[in-house]
């Protein structure tokens, strides 16, 4: 049996984290180590290969993959794994997009993994305009590749909160962008294309969350959202042993989410 352990975080600047303790006193280099998954990617790293910190490139025997945006200190994802990849593609093949840095596909030979820091729509009019583009065109892209027989699996943060049970306080954000009735038609939509939240396969109930806004210490009162998530294709659902919310991994205003596959 191959067995893959996954995680997806929302770092909030990979330099950030670097020197923070994030569990039982260990950095985030440490932590890695001593956690051990096969594969951990994050999302809205803030750095390009010139500003990596020493140390973060390389950790233990993870093989390091990094697609920065364009633009200094913003966006970006990363990949830390200990099983290279049969393939790494950067971005989805959109020009509008991918100069933002916020996609990383590796192709393993039972699946292909997609990291991906989906915009914020919080902004402005105009970038959650850009927030629905960019949803439109990433759900035709997987729609393609699942109908064309691959099995997928989608990890990062999506920036929506699907139903009111994703967050704390559901009816004083139903005008806020990501809990925007448009934002989660768009999870809907994912859903109706044969992809799963695997996190709802094993628990229904709210008050899980991965997401908390640092300024109002809302983490310490578990006020939060959960919009950070593992989807897999219908080929896949079989293959899911494990999918779990990791609430007590510190270091940014996300914690990680886990995904355990079977094959």
């Amino acid at each position: 049996m191959t067995r893959y352990r996954i995680l997806s975080w929302n770092v909030n600047g990979l330099r950030a984290i670097a020197g923070k303790e994030i569990l039982d006193s260990k950095t985030f280099p440490d932590f890695l180590i001593d956690d051990k998954p096969d594969i951990c990617g994050l999302q809205e790293t803030k750095v390009d290969a010139k500003s990596l910190p020493p140390g973060l490139g390389r950790i233990g025997d993870y093989f390091f993959y990094l697609n920065p945006a364009e633009r200094k200190g913003y966006s970006g994802v990363a990949l830390y794994t200990r099983r290279e990849p049969e393939k790494i593609s950067y971005g989805f093949g959109h020009d509008e997009f991918d100069h933002e840095g916020r996609t990383i596909v590796a192709r393993y030979p039972e699946f292909t993994l997609y990291t991906i820091y989906f915009p914020n729509g919080g902004a402005s009019e105009e970038r959650l305009v850009f927030k629905l583009r960019f949803y439109d065109a990433f759900l035709n892209h997987v729609k393609e590749r699942s109908a064309a027989g691959e099995r997928i699996v989608i990890c990062g943060d999506v920036n929506t909160a699907h139903h009111p049970v994703d967050l704390a306080r559901p009816k004083e954000n139903e005008n806020v962008s990501g809990f925007l009735p448009v934002e989660r038609r768009w999870l809907d939509e994912l859903m109706q294309a044969g992809f799963i939240d695997t996190f709802r396969l094993f628990e229904t109930e709210g008050g899980h969350y991965t997401w908390w806004d640092y300024k109002t210490r809302a983490r310490s009162r578990n006020v939060g959202w959960r919009i950070d998530y593992f989807f897999v294709n219908e080929l896949m659902r079989k293959n899911v042993e494990a999918s779990l919310i990791r609430s007590d991994v510190m270091g940014s205003d996300h914690c990680p989410v886990e995904l355990v596959l079977s094959f």
